[in-house]
């Protein structure tokens, strides 16, 4: 096994960690460079100032993320499920032949409409060595969840949901803003378990949403706790279309808020949660790194 540099390059942020041969971490960055802010031919000038002094002779750096889409540095197409370690090790796209590489994602297609993702696979490959599973559920909450199904240690089956984009366009940009705070207030669990259980005993969000402006309307929700009814709302309509029975447990991966927020609503539905950290990341790209170094 080699020294690592494990970058995680998206579309906002650039994350990069150097992992010796035993997998720990021994240094870590964080700079808000991701692909977005990065000029077209940008990419190995912007590489070289964040990590250059980190790639020694004899050092491998594996890219996940966005920096492998096709707005990215190099694309590295996407592997079709079922994948595992190995298909993702196997499509790697080297920008240097032997020295650094962008990690493919994934893609899946139902009744002829794809769905993809880009970044998260490694992120689901790290947890599941964590936490020892061969087989699991996952969430992964953010601006696009994504829900994952492994089997055997292999992504079989996921699905992207746009939850967090919804509740930003709702919060924003519809007429339920006129009615919201301008700043977001603390989180109010009680009008989040309200908004969690209107979405799971309702017919959909397009009936639903309208709720918070006749809450509103009615006086029966101050402002301030509107913002976390919302949230419950978009949550809980994901939550419902999941097939969750009670007593399964789901592995939650995101940022501290957001997990809190998933595991709140999935024990309505009597679900569990197993919290994961951002350490998920630099572990799946040591087990990428490791499948690459014995392939």
């Amino acid at each position: 096994m080699t020294r690592l540099l494990a970058v995680d390059w998206g579309t906002s942020s650039l994350r990069g960690a150097l992992i010796d041969a035993g997998g720990r971490v021994l240094e870590d960055r964080h700079f808000a460079r991701g692909i977005l802010t990065v000029a077209a031919g940008g990419f190995p000038d912007v590489f070289e100032s964040s990590f250059g002094d980190w790639m020694t002779p004899g050092t491998l750096c594996l890219i996940a993320g966005m920096a492998g889409s096709r707005q990215g540095w190099r694309e590295a197409p996407y592997c079709a499920c079922p994948a595992g370690l190995a298909d993702i090790a196997t499509h790697l796209e080297w920008v240097e032949p032997g020295r650094i590489a962008t990690v493919p994602g994934v893609s899946i297609e139902r009744r002829g409409v794809p769905d993809v993702m880009r970044g998260e696979e490694t992120q689901v490959f790290g947890a599941l060595l964590l936490l020892g599973l061969a087989d699991a559920r996952l969430v992964l909450p953010g601006t696009h969840s994504k829900w994952v199904d492994v089997r055997d240690r292999r992504i079989n089956h996921f699905s992207t949901w746009m939850t967090g984009e919804f509740y930003a366009l709702l919060r924003q940009h519809s007429i339920l803003a006129r009615t919201l705070p301008a700043a977001d207030p603390a989180h109010d669990a009680g009008a989040f378990d309200q908004g969690v259980e209107h979405a799971l005993h309702s017919q959909g969000l397009l009936h639903t949403a309208f709720s918070v402006r006749t809450l509103s309307l009615f006086e029966r929700m101050p402002a301030d706790a509107l913002p976390s009814y919302l949230s419950g709302l978009v949550i809980g309509e994901e939550l419902k279309a999941q097939a969750l029975d009670h007593g399964d447990t789901v592995v939650v991966m995101g940022t501290e808020s957001l997990t809190a927020r998933y595991e709140q609503a999935l024990a309505h539905l009597g679900v569990s949660a197993r919290r994961v950290g951002d350490g998920a990341t630099w572990r799946g790209l040591r087990a990428i790194a490791d499948t690459v170094a014995t392939a």
